[in-house]
């Protein structure tokens, strides 16, 4: 109840805890494996961008979160990175890690080229915001642009995948449902809801480029009246 799992979730999440399996049919057995490669991709790739805001390449970045009036315990608090301004460095990383193309492009972390079907990382110059569920996985990022290319979206957001529905879930939600303030804040930005936490309000969340949806709301009913 405290952490807003159906009752399957729940069995689940106590077998993995224990390192117990859960006899499941071959088909969601299948389903789950593949989530959980995707989970494990996302946190490789969280870890990846965290490391470039703190490289050379992300001096810009860091510079920008810094003024924006980011600390390095927010920064690490909210796992905040850097997508370098390069073509595949994603890519190359997370290949490098045994993350296959189909992976890849399974996860929404790459676009593919419709010209040739080679694949591109999807977040170029952007500072990075991992979106975690209530269970602590990461499941997409939002990227907000570094440069002022009027073409370009301000903020990108992860595509729908198997393990990311914008409309089922909320950012930051995985650290307010902690808060002892008995009551959620609801902001439209990932910035808002940074800044609210940084000053105390730990029960800031916001949503995902979306109004707030039935399922977001319902969601909210999990942790708050």
């Amino acid at each position: 109840e405290l952490e807003g799992l159906s009752y399957g979730d729940a069995v689940r999440s106590l077998a993995q805890r224990a390192g117990l399996e859960v006899p499941e049919d071959e088909q969601y057995q299948s389903r789950y494996k593949q989530q959980e490669r995707l989970w494990a991709l996302h946190k490789d790739a969280a870890r990846f961008f965290h490391s470039q805001l703190y490289s050379p390449l992300g001096t810009e970045a860091l510079a920008y979160a810094q003024k924006r009036g980011m600390p390095q315990k927010i920064l690490t608090a909210f796992g905040i990175g850097y997508a370098p301004d390069s073509w595949d460095s994603l890519v190359r990383a997370m290949k490098q890690k045994g993350y296959t193309e189909q992976e890849l492009k399974d996860s929404g972390l790459v676009t593919v080229s419709q010209k040739n079907g080679n694949i591109f990382d999807r977040f170029r110059d952007r500072l990075m915001f991992p979106i975690i569920d209530v269970r602590g996985n990461i499941i997409g990022f939002g990227g907000r642009i570094l440069n002022n290319d009027p073409n370009a979206a301000k903020y990108l957001n992860s595509p729908e995948t198997l393990i990311f529905n914008k409309r089922k879930n909320l950012f930051a939600l995985n650290l307010a449902k902690k808060s002892k303030l008995g009551y959620i804040i609801l902001v439209e930005g990932y910035m808002d809801a940074i800044s609210l936490h940084q000053y105390g309000f730990d029960c800031a969340v916001a949503s995902l480029g979306t109004a707030l949806t039935e399922d977001g709301a319902t969601l909210l009913s999990r942790y708050t009246e």
